[in-house]
């Protein structure tokens, strides 16, 4: 069961096996929907799963930064993982839900699953947002029943994308009135909503298949923070690392690691939204998007082992 916990307890975990004398060591740290799972079919490319085991086997520290919960992780990508052989040593962190969850899993499957509290909306005001999908989106979108702190919802496959987004601003906008009934004060881009006091708490977060409503104190720079704290009892944090992902907000995950003094570079499978200018290389994979994206800047990672 979720557990709350500081960041520092951690589930027993053997060490990461050692590297190979010579070979380049890279810390990954991976949004999932876009550059590892197919946001299409919420599915992960056998050949992704793959590339992910033998550079985790060579001793690269493996990070998943998501928005999503540890359920859709455990199902999506550890499972898929087990069923192709996770090594011995070999242990794989997730941060689920922009740093408001984590777990860690290895051969054994997942350990416990820990939740910043402080971070989680109410359960009244999760209700309300069934209610509302129940009762008006439930042809677009579903309620997210794995959240364990975010309150959130995707587009139904059986819903086209386009339609989705034509709902999405209504659904964000009703969501926004919720909230703010509840007196939390929330944003939505160009929308603000403050509390009784002025304040605003809660950001409401659209992405291409689903929105987030979520703490403002969320992020992937929050989830990165995280990642090294997963990563450090096992092994000394490399200086060398890639973020990857498909939004503007993933670019935060490099945002943090340059900050904190590494060697980072962020892959963006999704340029055709506007690359920013940053003080670090920023790599795209030609016109390929998304998971295929991904899996290609993945094998070129995998190339280096030899």
């Amino acid at each position: 069961m979720p557990t709350d916990a500081p960041i520092d307890l951690l589930p027993d975990s053997p060490a990461l096996p050692p590297t190979t004398e010579g070979k380049p060591v890279q810390g990954l740290l991976l949004d999932v929907d876009g550059p590892v799972a197919s946001p299409v079919t919420r599915t992960v490319p056998a050949g992704i799963i793959a590339d992910l085991l033998t550079l985790a086997a060579a001793g690269w520290p493996v990070v998943f930064n998501t928005g999503r919960s540890d359920a859709f992780i455990r199902d999506q990508v550890m499972t898929p993982m087990l069923a192709a052989g996770i090594p011995d040593g070999v242990t794989f962190h997730a941060v689920c839900e922009k740093g408001a969850t984590w777990f860690s899993f290895t051969s054994d499957g997942a350990g416990e699953v820990f939740v910043d509290r402080e971070l989680a909306l109410p359960t009244s005001f999760g209700d309300d947002v069934r209610d509302l999908v129940e009762e008006k989106y439930a042809d677009l979108m579903f309620f997210d029943e794995t959240k364990l702190a975010m309150v959130s919802v995707e587009q139904q496959l059986t819903a086209t994308n386009a339609d989705y987004l034509a709902g999405q601003r209504g659904f964000d906008d009703d969501a926004l009135d919720i909230l703010h009934s509840h007196d939390m004060g929330a944003c939505r881009l160009d929308r603000e909503e403050p509390d009784s006091n002025g304040d605003i708490e809660y950001r409401v977060d659209p992405t291409i298949i689903s929105t987030d409503i979520e703490s403002v104190r969320v992020g992937k720079d929050l989830g990165a923070k995280r990642a090294l704290t997963l990563v450090a009892p096992l092994m000394d944090p490399p200086h060398t690392w890639r973020t990857v992902g498909d939004s503007r907000t993933d670019y935060a995950m490099a945002d943090y690691l340059h900050e904190q003094g590494f060697d980072v570079a962020h892959v963006d499978v999704r340029p055709a939204d506007g690359v920013p200018v940053k003080p670090y290389e920023v790599l795209t994979e030609g016109n390929l998007v998304h998971e295929e994206a991904g899996a290609e800047f993945l094998a070129r990672c995998v190339a280096l082992l030899d």
